[in-house]
């Protein structure tokens, strides 16, 4: 119910807004659409630890409190609350469990890239452009919303009947990108490249960027984005260099781990999020020599962009004009949503009826 109650509510607000716009032309009702910009390659170099290098200091770490996401779903989210807003270019992290006939019907999105990560089960998506697939356990979705695209997710049913779990992490677009295209990349879990590292007691997927000389696949996403899926077992030792003056942050999916070296080190717990300062050079992590199971977390890190964010739930824009624009522009099908008019996903049907 609280699904349908919040369309409601939307629906009246845009119903407002629409109204609003049209008695004071606070907004224009069409905008070019900006040339396509290329994505963002790693650079040719990687960067080394050293004897010199500095590992950055924890500036906040705090537990992801579960909370019900969409029609059913359950998630942890870290980024994108009181704790952390807009950690530039991060605008939300979700840590989801999604049970079969709950999910993510039909929604809008526009001028962000969201990137969906799969660790368990499986989910089909479908747009209004005709795209549609399925992501496996693995499997990443980098999804350019650009000036506007609709689109469903939703579990399939397991043998089992256990949930499907995953990060979706949802990143900024630079303001110059927001009207672009929008377009997929799915990355499956054979593509990713791995590495071993501490003799074997470490192994660090890397999905984006670079890590121990190992580069990641190309043209994945606009924004500069780091994503590296990391397994500790008892008694690793990682230290992971990263570009310096971007965001970074960790989140600890199974286990705990110690972030920081000699007297500084913080253990962290499951489900918690670590924030770092942007000074340093490195991350380090390790994992206690009599720990009873193996740790997983991601190390995630992102260029900061200098511009102001407004955000409307799936709307994110650097004005409140850019938000009425949006919210304008889907309830009229006009200006990037013209395919969503008396469109419906499949694979939402059975819980928008």
């Amino acid at each position: 119910m609280k699904y349908f109650r919040d369309t409601i509510i939307t629906t009246i607000i845009i119903a407002l807004i629409s109204t609003l716009i049209k008695y004071t032309n606070l907004i224009k009702i069409s905008k070019p659409t900006p040339q396509t910009q290329p994505f963002y390659t790693p650079p040719s170099t990687h960067l080394l630890t050293t004897e010199m290098s500095v590992p950055r200091a924890i500036r906040k770490a705090f537990l992801a409190v579960e909370q019900s996401e969409g029609a059913g779903a359950r998630v942890r989210r870290s980024i994108g609350t009181p704790q952390l807003r807009n950690f530039s270019p991060f605008l939300m992290l979700d840590h989801f469990s999604v049970s079969p006939g709950a999910g993510f019907p039909d929604h809008p999105h526009r001028g962000q890239e969201t990137i969906t990560y799969l660790l368990e089960g499986a989910t089909d998506h479908e747009d209004f452009a005709g795209n549609k697939g399925t992501l496996y356990p693995g499997d990443l979705q980098f999804m350019t919303a650009g000036r506007g695209i609709v689109h469903a997710e939703m579990p399939r049913k397991t043998e089992d009947g256990k949930p499907n779990v995953g990060l979706q992490l949802w990143v900024d677009l630079p303001e110059k990108l927001k009207s672009c295209e929008p377009r997929y990349r799915d990355l499956r879990a054979n593509e990713i490249p791995t590495v071993d590292v501490d003799d074997g007691k470490a192994t660090i997927k890397v999905i984006s960027g670079q890590s121990h000389g190992i580069d990641s696949v190309k043209d994945l996403a606009y924004t500069p984005v780091w994503i590296l899926d990391v397994i500790l077992r008892p008694g690793a030792k990682v230290t992971q260099p990263l570009p310096k003056g971007w965001n970074a942050f960790s989140y600890v999916l199974e286990g705990s781990a110690w972030y920081g070296k000699g007297d500084d080190r913080t253990k962290i717990e499951q489900f918690h999020n670590v924030v770092f300062e942007q000074d340093g050079d490195v991350v380090h992590v390790e994992t206690d020599a009599d720990a009873t199971k193996d740790t997983r977390l991601v190390i995630i890190a992102g260029t900061p962009l200098d511009q102001q964010v407004v955000q409307y739930g799936p709307f994110v824009l650097n004005s409140k004009e850019g938000v009425y624009q949006a919210l304008y522009d889907y309830q009229t099908f006009s200006n990037g949503f013209e395919r969503a008019k008396d469109w419906k996903s499949e694979i939402g049907k059975p819980m928008m009826g």
